[in-house]
């Protein structure tokens, strides 16, 4: 015999190289700091709190192997009057290919096993973010080791393997081989895109700069304007152009058709030199700094602003710093899926804890940059089978190359943050929840208190939310200390935002009171057809003042407009 090892086959490397990049540096720094459960510790875990209830777990355990024995005697013919069952009603099984017995009850006995799994976990009773582990990463096994995933196993891939005689498995190969060396999985055909070309395409101009923004003012599309411009502070995590995708789904050109001189603040790409800048840095030479600017371009007193997720979670910052100060320079204030109060982060809470911040204060306590693809790993994980296996699928075993949209290019456009500021951030918010205490934060010299935030106020959540689960954006109406109108979207984060009027698709619920608990706002709201924007354009209008001329040019004499929208910075790819 000979003593040389077994080589791995091709197939094989390459399955290992895929779960490498979808772990990625964000799982292996997780599951160094103890915010990923330790397998043999979980294991233990579950069967010592199993055995405190073994009446429960003998229930689970008999039902599914006796649902499994059931399913296997149907398919092998030993209980010929058992009809076969059907394909699960699951997208991933839907194919006609899936009705051929073999895979049929490959899909069925997936099917049961998955469900063994969820309800094991669901019965184990453990403290607090552990259980929330326990069941989340369950969910992860599962999403990943359906048959679907797999070229033996998914009937699809191996008669379209056959059918283009192996051509198709060579694209796959070709395409896991490019989005390895990426770093990232391949969401859309990347080729069909191009910021500034058609993408970010409504015309502006930079008029103001600095080592965090850009600030792009757009040129008007009506004749007069409202006299007080709108800032939109976007999330810096992403680039702003989510907000100006195309024509027919930008955001900000709904604002300018409605009369609104619109300033965007377009977020630095941070590189390793940045990676000491802090969060009391974004707000001061970033919010701040663009506030100041549009004023004073605009030439009024007060302006209109729009945060966005954490673009969201900065503005009402620094606003609250502005308060401090004894500065009053906006008029209205707009949320949207903004969290202020981070009792509950809802699944991204399993990812952070003392350990796993503690840790990335050590790893940037020299400064140095979070990587953007690192964010998008984490997002993407919380809806697996949504943004992660039908794209394996497609891609790798199928060979194919996904269908152009613009919104998934977006998402795969992230941007490095400051290892300092980050840490910051999850520390006072995630972890410790500082935010939401009068006065338990200082921020660029000041004591925060977000009931000093006293401003009219429009916040919006969207009800299948993921990332800022829609009570949690709720209870903002308690913090804040103005007049606040809560409005709850249809679909998630970004769906529930990007829904232009035009588009005819979803709705809103609206109340002109609110309660203390969400649910109850819910039970008495009204559910309205469509958009949500046509709402919000009424309601600014109210805090817009006048109507004046449109400018003739952006900028003016102190800030001169310089390179066209959407300028350089939101251009720059992340490494």
């Amino acid at each position: 015999m000979s003593d040389t090892p077994a080589q791995p086959d091709p197939l094989t490397e390459a399955y290992a190289a895929l779960g490498r990049m979808l772990l990625g540096n964000a799982a292996a720094k997780l599951g160094s700091t103890g915010a990923l459960p330790d397998p043999a510790a979980m294991m233990k875990l579950q069967a010592e709190a199993m055995a405190a209830d073994s009446e429960r777990w003998l229930e689970l355990n008999n039902r599914y192997y006796r649902q499994q024995l059931e399913l296997w005697q149907a398919f092998a013919g030993t209980a010929p009057e058992t009809p076969k069952p059907a394909p699960p009603q699951d997208r991933r099984f839907r194919a006609p290919e899936w009705q051929e017995p073999y895979f049929n009850y490959l899909a069925n006995s997936y099917m049961l096993s998955a469900r063994w799994l969820e309800e094991t976990a669901a019965s184990v009773k453990l403290e607090g973010q552990v259980q929330q582990k326990l069941q989340f990463y369950t969910r992860q096994l599962i999403d990943a080791l359906s048959p679907a995933n797999f070229p033996w196993t998914n009937p699809e891939a191996i008669k379209l393997a056959a059918a283009t005689e192996g051509d198709s498995i060579n694209r796959g190969l070709k395409n896991l081989a490019a989005d390895i060396n990426k770093g990232l999985v391949t969401m859309t055909d990347e080729t069909a895109f191009e910021v500034g070309r058609n993408l970010a395409v409504s015309p502006g101009a930079v008029v103001y700069e600095n080592d965090f923004i850009q600030l792009i003012q757009y040129a008007p599309l009506t004749a007069t304007v409202f006299e007080k411009p709108l800032l939109i502070v976007p999330p810096c995590i992403n680039k702003y152009y989510i907000l100006d995708l195309q024509p027919e789904n930008s955001f900000v050109r709904h604002a300018v058709e409605q009369g609104h001189t619109v300033f965007m603040v377009s977020w630095r790409n941070m590189p390793l030199e940045m990676g000491s800048a802090t969060w009391d840095d974004y707000i001061e030479h970033g919010v701040l700094r663009a506030i100041e600017v549009a004023r004073d371009i605009g030439g009024v007193e007060k302006i209109n602003a729009l945060g966005f997720c954490v673009g969201g979670t900065l503005l009402a910052c620094a606003l609250a710093v502005l308060r401090g100060r004894g500065e009053d320079p906006v008029a209205s204030l707009t949320l949207l899926t903004t969290m202020l109060d981070f009792s509950d982060t809802g699944e991204l809470s399993v990812f952070v804890d003392e350990a796993y911040v503690a840790a990335r204060e050590t790893e940037f306590a020299g400064g140095g940059v979070l990587r953007g693809r690192e964010l998008a790993l984490t997002f993407a994980s919380l809806r697996a089978n949504d943004l992660i296996w039908p794209y394996v699928v497609n891609n790798y075993l199928k060979g194919n190359t996904p269908p152009p949209f613009d919104l998934l290019y977006w998402n795969g456009d992230g941007a490095n943050l400051p290892g300092t500021m980050y840490c910051q951030y999850i520390r006072q918010t995630y972890l410790e929840n500082r935010l939401r205490e009068p006065g338990a934060l200082t921020m660029c010299g000041v004591s925060v208190d977000l009931g000093t935030v006293d401003m009219p106020a429009y916040i919006l959540a969207a009800r299948e939310d993921h990332i800022v689960p829609w009570r949690t954006a709720y209870a903002s109406t308690a913090l804040l200390g103005g007049p606040l109108q809560f409005v709850l979207a249809a679909s998630g984060h970004i769906a529930g935002v990007i829904n232009p009027p035009a588009a005819g698709k979803r709705n809103h619920w609206v109340r002109p009171d609110n309660t203390p608990e969400a649910e109850a706002w819910l039970e008495g709201a009204e559910s309205r057809p469509g958009s949500w924007w046509p709402h919000w354009a009424q309601w600014l209008a109210g805090h817009a003042g006048n109507q004046v001329p449109a400018p003739s040019s952006a900028g003016n004499s102190l800030h001169a407009a310089g390179e066209a929208a959407p300028g350089r910075y939101v251009r720059e790819r992340m490494p």
